[in-house]
């Protein structure tokens, strides 16, 4: 870690270890990546085990009671780790906790910096919550509050300068990221390719197309039933494209579980997901709704898949440092199918470019130049 008068806290209300989940994972290696170059400390809730942050310590202050997002005595405890620990600056992840960091703002002196993962408000618009509207004016007026606004894609941060009027020298935009600056190399990927092969008895002249994701998650399920009830039968039409379908994943439904569908493995759960990402040839994405980048896109991609999404999919990435390996489309799902093909043949590499976006240590650097003091 670098010296530096920056002491940055992150005020995490959820547990994020082991992290399991995008979201999870977005806020424990960020938190791993900045340690490196300001003075760190996450707060969080007890269920987070301190020994698993790196470089960093943990101080657990919350139960996992839903009642923590409304405790004013929450305020005194972390007013005196600000004090203790000489934070200079706290970072909100999402808005929800906006109340407790403007307290905390007017009366330690700290610097404000909320991080949002998507515009929250639009999200649960989306999802069909009839109380979406408040949580906006809510969100807009945390986010205008803050010292300094973080956005995981471009296309939130405009839309927050131009929609909740924040000055655009306070905003940035702070992506999801991957570990590895550098993509599978031939042998790597070839290995887990034979290891799916064999351990799902795929033919060897097959196209291994994937699918993950958690399905309690609406808009994950959405697409998965877009892909076995739309997307498989308009491959089928084409008799010369041999596939086989992976999805990978939590929760399920049986009705998908049970089907007998021909070239479909449903593999669940699978503790190995990275043999999956390098032994597959495309990643389909095909998710309409939700908000936020998709971190499994992301990750696909930097393990030198190929990928077809929708455009609303592949929010926060560009295509045009992806060397065409990503292919988007929000046509037909006949359109959907001819990408896939079309993609069976791609042999170009993900390029350097993608990873200079994506390492997470450049992100982390961008971020706390942005912030330091």
């Amino acid at each position: 870690m670098k010296e530096s008068n920056t002491h940055l806290a992150s005020l995490v209300s959820y547990k994020i270890f082991p992290p399991v989940m995008g979201g999870q994972r977005a806020i424990a290696l960020l938190n791993k990546y900045l340690a490196r170059h300001v003075r760190f400390t996450c707060i969080t809730t007890r269920s987070n085990d301190p020994a698993l942050a790196e470089g960093y310590q943990l101080i657990t202050v919350w139960s996992d009671s839903p009642l923590r997002y409304i405790n004013p005595f929450t305020f005194f405890t972390i007013r005196s780790v600000i004090r203790r620990r000489q934070i200079t600056h706290i970072q909100l992840e999402h808005p929800y906790f906006g109340w407790l960091g403007l307290l905390l703002k007017w009366f330690t002196g700290v610097r404000l910096i909320v991080r949002s993962h998507n515009i929250e408000g639009l999200r649960w618009k989306i999802l069909g919550k009839w109380w979406w509207k408040a949580l906006w004016h809510y969100e807009k007026f945390i986010h205008k509050q803050a010292h300094y606004n973080f956005f995981m894609q471009d296309s939130d941060r405009l839309y927050a300068i131009e929609h909740f009027n924040l000055q655009p020298q306070r905003c940035l935009t702070i992506t999801y990221g991957i570990e590895w600056q550098t993509p599978p190399t031939a042998e790597e990927k070839n290995i887990a390719r034979q290891s799916l092969v064999t351990r799902h008895a795929i033919p060897d002249d097959h196209c291994i197309l994937l699918f993950n994701g958690a399905f309690n998650y609406k808009p994950n399920l959405n697409g998965l039933e877009k892909i076995v009830h739309e997307v498989l039968p308009a491959l089928d039409k084409k008799a010369s494209f041999k596939y086989t379908m992976l999805v990978c994943g939590k929760d399920i439904p049986a009705a998908i579980t049970q089907l007998n569908k021909p070239n479909l493995i449903i593999a669940g759960f699978v503790d190995d997901i990275t043999t999956y990402f390098k032994g597959a040839d495309i990643f389909l994405n095909p998710i309409f709704e939700g908000g936020g980048i998709k971190t499994k896109l992301v990750e696909a991609l930097a393990h030198n898949m190929n990928a077809v999404s929708t455009s609303h999919g592949a929010i926060g990435i560009d295509p045009a440092i992806c060397n065409d390996k990503l292919q988007i489309t929000d046509d037909t799902i006949n359109g959907f199918a001819e990408k896939i093909v079309q993609l069976s043949t791609c042999k170009k590499a993900i390029p350097p470019a993608f990873f200079d976006q994506f390492y997470w240590d450049n992100i982390a650097q961008k971020a706390a130049r942005f912030i330091e003091v």
